[in-house]
């Protein structure tokens, strides 16, 4: 198996406006193609927007989706992929012929649609219908899976998209800087992003704090390290709605160590090249071979009725 390079995004989105945004993404998968990189990774409905759909009604929710593969947006990637010869990995709001929604994130290259997968937890609108299903494939010869934001969290998904052979998960969020019952956890003011070129420090400070970098740090490293994959995180950067994103985009190797992470305070992107011999190297890979799950197969397996509670979403806070 061959390196692999993947570059991964962050940018400052424009809520519902998808031709703003592919033009960005036009210009980062450029930009990624132009250092050797293979794929390129945008975040969480990186072409829509995102946090302003939690104010949208079905109607509202269905004008702003897309059929995949036959949406105008899956084809705009596509000419973008085959302009710059890149594979790109992007986020949307999915429609059906049935008008179900689902919160989707696609790979595409030249030759069209590679991989489709639905996001497992969605919440940021309450007529969205959870997908049913993990995502592997084939990318330049590795296995790759996809995960959405709140879905890594749940460290189930993580696992069972290794087991089922993923080497490399891409992780598109749009997350941090948002209350929560954590300590140190809250919104960063839009003040500090509009005055970022003459006070970068303390936009810093904010970004990096407890409210954003270092609370994902507490876990983001870990569901590399146990599950012996390279994680690609991305995340926007700058306004998405009213709430202000600290980007940070990275990626992280099977040893839970993060090989290249963008620090830039604007649209950007990083590179790293995946080695195959970290798959095999790192502790996890052991730590998978080592499991017994007769232990737990029934404990995990056990009935369980699904709550998913986001706090900042409470009008309370």
């Amino acid at each position: 198996m061959n390196n692999l390079k993947i570059a991964t995004a962050q940018f400052e989105n424009k809520s519902g406006d998808k031709a703003y945004n592919l033009s960005v993404i036009d210009q980062l998968a450029a930009k990624a193609a132009s250092q050797g990189a293979q794929a390129v990774a945008f975040h969480e409905c990186s072409i829509t927007g995102y946090t302003f759909a939690r104010q949208l009604s079905k109607e509202q929710m269905l004008a702003i989706a897309e059929p995949i593969p036959d949406g105008e947006s899956i084809k705009a990637l596509q000419a973008i992929a085959a302009k710059h010869n890149i594979a790109i990995l992007a986020g949307l709001f999915e429609k059906d012929d049935q008008d179900n929604l689902f919160k989707a994130y696609v790979c595409v290259d030249k030759n069209g649609l590679i991989a489709k997968y639905r996001k497992l937890h969605p919440f940021i609108n309450p007529y969205l219908t959870p997908g049913d299903q993990y995502c592997v494939f084939d990318l330049y010869g590795w296995k790759c899976g996809i995960l959405i934001c709140y879905d890594n969290n749940i460290v189930e998904n993580v696992r069972a998209t290794r087991l089922l052979g993923a080497q490399v998960i891409f992780m598109p969020h749009v997350t941090m800087c948002t209350p929560s019952t954590r300590p140190g956890a809250g919104f960063v003011s839009p003040s500090l992003w509009e005055n970022r070129e003459a006070d970068p420090t303390s936009l810093r400070l904010e970004f990096d704090g407890m409210k954003g970098r270092d609370w994902l740090m507490k876990w983001l490293p870990a569901r590399a390290y146990d599950n012996a994959i390279y994680a690609v995180f991305s995340n926007p950067i700058g306004m998405d709605d009213d709430q202000l994103k600290n980007g940070c985009s990275m990626i992280i190797d099977p040893f839970g160590d993060v090989i290249a992470e963008c620090r830039t305070l604007g649209d950007d992107i990083i590179t790293a090249t995946l080695t195959p011999e970290k798959l095999t190297q790192a502790g996890g890979h052991r730590y998978i071979k080592a499991r017994r799950p007769e232990l737990y197969r029934d404990i995990i397996g056990q009935e369980h009725l699904s709550e998913q509670k986001v706090v900042w979403l409470d009008d309370k806070v």
